[in-house]
């Protein structure tokens, strides 16, 4: 079954305004038990046009619930893909305020900042590397607008593949002189061990996530464009975080990205 328009556009509101209203709503799954993953995307499109109307601008892609370990904790079984916005961008050395969030949890991962355009479908790990000016470690805030994360993958779709914030490292390195599929990533929060992984915990590597979604998004008719940041899928698990906290990550062979949480006083 596919959603009437007026559907689409009534979830795509009602996510909107508990996005503004930091609060949440039940599950869509739960009320629309037809529901596919195409209308969670044209539900998700219409929630992002709500953003733009407010004078956001499209700065990115993002890939989601790329590992096992994430897709086991939220209980879903393929990835998903997300617009990230102007107002969603933090670098390094700015506190986060968790004021705008309603339950947000931290993942650690590889962005990619675009030099030249992608166009899919037909891309490969070449056209990747050749397009990418640079890589570095980020931070993404994930956060969900369904009550108590209680999500199948067609809500956390429509829900902008639960984008919260995504802060950049100061660290940059060319893809080509890495070898990201074998390296380590370790993660500490309030300076103790959380987690440790390796890229290819991410679809095989970084660059083959960032494949996929070009090839995806590509058959859909959306471009990446140069200047834009792709992230490219969580490879810690989901870290719940709170105002005070602090999180560094350590890529082998590139550096290190740190971020820290400040409450709504901020």
């Amino acid at each position: 079954m596919t959603l009437n328009p007026d559907l689409i556009r009534r979830y795509g509101d009602e996510l909107f305004d508990a996005f503004v209203d930091r609060r949440t709503v039940s599950p869509l799954t739960s009320r629309e038990a037809g529901l596919t993953v195409e209308d969670a995307y044209r539900i998700q499109q219409r929630m992002i046009a709500r953003r733009l109307e407010r004078g956001e601008t499209i700065v990115g892609k993002k890939i989601g619930v790329t590992s096992k370990a994430v897709q086991e904790l939220i209980g879903v079984d393929q990835p998903d893909f997300g617009q990230l916005t102007s107002a969603m961008a933090f670098e390094e050395g700015e506190a986060v305020s968790l004021a705008g969030l309603i339950q947000p949890r931290a993942e650690a991962e590889i962005a990619f900042v675009l030099k030249r355009d992608l166009n899919g479908p037909g891309i490969t790990a070449t056209d990747v590397l050749r397009a990418t000016d640079y890589v570095a470690p980020c931070f993404e805030i994930v956060d969900s607008r369904i009550t108590d994360w209680k999500i199948r993958i067609q809500d956390t779709v429509a829900d902008n593949a639960s984008c919260g914030v995504y802060l950049l490292g100061k660290t940059k390195a060319s893809p080509s002189k890495l070898d990201l599929n074998l390296a380590g990533m370790v993660l500490e929060r309030n300076g103790e061990l959380f987690s440790t992984a390796a890229g290819a915990a991410v679809q095989g590597g970084p660059v083959n996530a960032v494949v996929w979604l070009a090839n995806t998004l590509g058959a859909l008719g959306i471009p990446f464009r140069a200047g834009e940041v792709i992230l490219s899928g969580s490879q810690s698990t989901l870290v719940p975080v709170v105002a005070g906290d602090s999180l560094n990550c350590i890529v082998g062979g590139l550096g290190s990205c740190s971020i820290d949480f400040t409450g709504a006083e901020a």
